[in-house]
Formats: structure tokens, sequence, C-alpha cells
């Protein structure tokens, strides 16, 4: 009997931990407008595109909160695309850590920011 209470505490905890979601504040405080978000867990590449809104996230301080999953861990990349074809890359971001993401204002620990522009 202690034997199935204990895998039935065991079953409840695992359930619990495998849905927990994290949600980070978008706040964009560059010029030109998102509109797009994607994340990635660290290092894979594998963006998964996050629904923000049905607008476009104007620049100077608009923001959305957006959910995370936690299955794919604390560390994740950011990509987020601008209109004007700029794409700011957030990687190694601590979602667990951190509750706000800036659009590279700041950097966060070990993460590293990367510009490029959209083909």
């Amino acid at each position: 009997m202690r034997s199935l209470c204990l895998l039935l505490l065991l079953a409840a905890v695992d359930a619990n931990a495998a849905g927990t979601t994290h949600y980070l504040n978008l706040v964009n405080t560059a010029q030109n407008s998102i509109t797009a978000f994607s994340v990635a867990p660290a290092g894979s590449n594998h963006f998964r595109p996050l629904p923000f809104g049905d607008q476009p996230l104007h620049g100077g301080g608009d923001s959305a909160t957006v959910a995370l999953r936690d299955d794919d861990g604390c560390l994740r990349d950011l990509r987020t695309e601008f209109r004007n074809g700029r794409v700011l890359i957030q990687k190694n971001f601590d979602v667990c850590k951190y509750r706000s993401y800036h659009t590279g204002q700041y950097l966060r620990g070990n993460a590293q920011t990367v510009v490029a522009k959209m083909p």
C-alpha cells in the first residue's frame, strides 16, 4: 500500500512539472513594429512561432504576453522579426529567471544578440 501511495505521488508530481508554463512579457522598445516572434530550445534552431495578437506589436513600448511551455527547459533562443525586415535573435535567454524581454535593449546572463536582415 505504501508503494502504491508513493507511485501515485510521484505520478502527480511529474504531471504537474510537465504542465508548467512560463509567461514572458515581450516589450517592443525598438522603433519598428514586430511582425513575428518565435522561440526555440537554446542552440537548436528549431523555432516555433508564438502568437502575440492579431496586430503587429508597435515600437516605442507596446507589449504583449506570450506563453512558453516548460518542456524545452529554461534557456531559449528568441527570434524577433520586424516590419523593416530586420531579425533579432537573442540566444540563451533564461525564461525561468526573467519575466520580460525588451527586444534586445539589454543582454541578460550569458545571452548573445545576433542581428540579421531578412533575405
